[in-house]
């Protein structure tokens, strides 16, 4: 069923996905510059953007639109011209074919994630899909369900918010008798080709991305998990309304209205360091959290991808299950609750002071199915990519390591 969003809508979808994004998706700070400037005018036509479910687009073509870079780089951006260039230029290339492009799809689940999308829909007259490629934020291309569909990759298009203009056209080999063979690593290797090129002084490591062209039946098949920006459309208002006050409260309340299960990973604790190096369009980090004499380390990159406990020989989680961050108390007296890894940070990359006196519990969702099959490209992506940053154990999945791993402090 289709709805419109406003300008308070996008306030509340920001909270939701920011909670859903595994500290990653971008940050509240930059997307909050963004809607800052969300208003009727010369930029955007009319401050209302249309969503629509994955069985709704049938008018026309969608294309995946998104930032792609570090999200600290991307907090002093007002206007998200590189993406709205990027979907133009795919717009301009369908065009040619006598296509039509009238859909929007986002990356993943997070707040820059999914307000990039609707504000580029607004600004050019185009309808959000109400689904993304994860359920989370992710790190890189290949962890999304555009690639393990095999999306045709051609062209994608990476735009600077100055305008210069960078199209790769990786092409899939030819497979046996002549016929295209997808090969898994096409989402690798333009990733692997992008990230070098966001480092580069024009695009001062970030830029518009847009890729993975679908027809309506593609898209029916790219897109898995659906609902995911109404589910944290809804999760933003009960936070922005201060229904949720606690842990308990949201693991109870994913249960009843969204049906997830949900887990405390570590005991309620409190923040105790950050550290973090932006490079190649990453923000790489930790985040420290103490309880009791137990510590917890949250690994990231951009979003977060292992969870340790000082007391435990194996992860508490991993990705592609989902980590996120509940912090009690209001802190300056805004109520926020939730957080990005780069919203815990102040702009020298240090911990934030605020919130060294407020309780924090680490939570883990388990994430699609989608993600975690045996053998398929996302899981195997994100194992190499945990391999990088030293783990080279198995993956384990949430459901059987989370019953103990949030008892007593003491």
């Amino acid at each position: 069923m289709s709805y419109v969003l406003n300008h308070d809508d996008l306030e509340s979808l920001l909270l939701g996905a920011c909670f859903f994004g595994s500290g990653g998706g971008g940050t509240l700070t930059s997307a909050r510059s963004l809607l800052a400037q969300f208003h009727a005018g010369d930029y955007y036509p009319d401050a209302q953007v249309r969503e629509v479910s994955v069985d709704e687009a049938t008018d026309g073509e969608t294309v995946m639109v998104a930032y792609l870079g570090s999200p600290v780089a991307i907090n002093g951006a007002q206007f998200p011209q590189g993406p709205v260039d990027a979907v133009i230029a795919v717009r301009e290339r369908l065009a040619l074919e006598n296509r039509t492009l009238a859909y929007l799809a986002p990356p993943e689940s997070g707040a820059l994630g999914f307000l990039v999308a609707c504000l580029v829909a607004a600004h050019l007259g185009l309808a959000v899909i109400d689904a993304d490629g994860a359920g989370r934020a992710v790190p890189s291309l290949p962890q999304l369900t555009y690639a393990a569909e095999q999306i045709n990759p051609r062209p994608a298009f990476l735009v600077s918010q100055s305008g210069l203009r960078v199209e790769l056209d990786v092409q899939p080999s030819q497979g046996v008798n002549g016929a295209r063979a997808h090969q898994q690593d096409v989402a690798t290797i333009i990733d692997q080709m992008m990230r070098p090129i966001v480092s580069q002084a024009d695009f001062k490591q970030f830029g518009g991305l847009a890729m993975w062209i679908m027809t309506p039946a593609e898209l029916a098949r790219a897109l898995p998990g659906r609902g995911t920006l109404g589910r944290a459309l809804r999760l933003g208002r009960e936070l922005q309304a201060g229904r949720l006050r606690s842990a308990d409260e949201l693991v109870d309340y994913l249960a009843r209205q969204c049906d997830m299960r949900a887990w405390p990973l570590f005991p309620q604790g409190t923040f105790v360091a950050a550290e973090v190096d932006s490079r190649n369009g990453f923000d790489l980090g930790k985040i420290t959290i103490r309880a009791g004499e137990r510590l917890c380390t949250v690994l990231y990159q951009n979003e977060s991808l292992l969870a340790w406990d000082s007391s435990r020989s194996t992860p508490l989680c991993m990705a592609p299950d989902t980590i996120s961050y509940f912090v009690e108390g209001d802190g300056d007296g805004d109520g926020q609750v939730v957080y990005s890894n780069g919203d815990l940070l102040l702009p020298d990359g240090t911990l934030n002071p605020a919130l060294l006196q407020r309780k924090v519990t680490l939570l883990g969702l388990q994430a699609h199915p989608a993600l975690r099959e045996r053998g398929g490209l996302i899981l195997d992506s994100f194992m190499q990519l945990l391999n990088t940053i030293g783990y080279l154990g198995p993956y384990v999945p949430l459901a059987g390591n989370a019953g103990a791993a949030a008892g007593s402090a003491a």
